[in-house]
């Protein structure tokens, strides 16, 4: 009987060192909107970052220490969940991030606007941990705990982070005050919102189903006039058992308005499905210069 082997690939030491040299960056950026934004003005983060922060006050022990400590089982979590290469791209993030925060831990504070400090610090703090996401590792074991709960109840990793931080971000109005723990929500939501823009893309790419009985005068306008090649597939109506041919394409939010116009001119009645894709990677993707 053969056996198939599925062999571990080692990455290539030039695709390592962008990894290591990326993860720094995003470890570094995390400790500046910590340390020069957030902590000074008491204002916290959500998951173990948040409850590193609280307990670092409480005790006058560096926020660095309870970064390292804290998020050390995480990392055991994440090998068992995620594999060797996240595990390691995880605890060498953390070490950077723990180190960084020690090292800032007497710069003075960018600004004594707590609403500046949450805003920039939200940002800051985001665009590094998205920059290490995107690059194989974590820098908070709020996530990786998620997907070791999901297993055991009917909810979602998503809802689990926010309940998580619900308590959390609770948490800081009894260790701070409630408007800091008012602040420290707007903190986490606008983190959020740049973990998801650098991890999925500024330029928010859509891919385009288009289902119509003018199929290919449709798609030689979409490359004539927006310059993307599309691809026709084959289907059948499950209804009526009619062949159709699908159009597929993909464009980015600001192509998006040009494309409906151009279906809509051809063919009122056609299908048009529009959904959002984090990545675009190989084929010929690249738009076409247009005359």
């Amino acid at each position: 009987m053969l056996q198939t082997q599925v062999q571990h690939q080692k990455l290539p030491l030039s695709k390592i060192i962008m990894r290591a040299i990326a993860i720094t960056i995003g470890a570094i950026l995390m400790a500046v909107g910590l340390e020069v934004f957030l902590v000074p003005n008491q204002v916290v983060d959500g998951g173990v970052t948040g409850i590193s922060i609280m307990l670092s006050h409480l005790t006058g022990i560096r926020l660095g220490i309870f970064l390292f400590i804290l998020n050390l089982p995480f990392v055991y979590m994440g090998y068992k969940q995620m594999g060797k290469t996240f595990a390691i791209s995880t605890i060498y993030g953390i070490i950077i991030l723990s180190i960084f925060t020690t090292l800032l831990h007497h710069a003075p504070a960018f600004t004594d606007d707590i609403l500046l400090a949450t805003i920039f610090g939200g940002m800051i703090l985001g665009i590094g941990v998205g920059i290490v996401i995107r690059n194989g590792g974590a820098l908070d074991g709020t996530e990786i705990l998620s997907l070791v709960i999901t297993k055991k109840v009917p909810f979602s990793v998503g809802q689990i982070i926010m309940f998580i931080n619900i308590f959390i971000l609770g948490a800081a109005g009894f260790v701070f005050t409630w408007d800091r723990a008012m602040y420290s929500v707007l903190a986490y939501v606008i983190a959020a919102k740049a973990i998801d823009t650098v991890v999925e893309g500024l330029e928010e790419s859509k891919s385009v189903w288009i289902i119509s009985d003018a199929a290919e005068e449709i798609g030689e306008t979409i490359n004539a006039r927006l310059g993307r090649g599309v691809t026709y597939l084959k289907g059948e109506g499950a209804y009526t058992g009619d062949e159709k041919k699908v159009i597929f394409c993909i464009i980015t939010r600001l192509e998006e308005s040009k494309l409906t116009t151009i279906v809509d001119h051809i063919d009122s009645s056609a299908f048009l499905a529009i959904a959002d894709i984090a990545e675009v990677r190989g084929g010929r993707f690249k738009k076409r210069n247009i005359h």
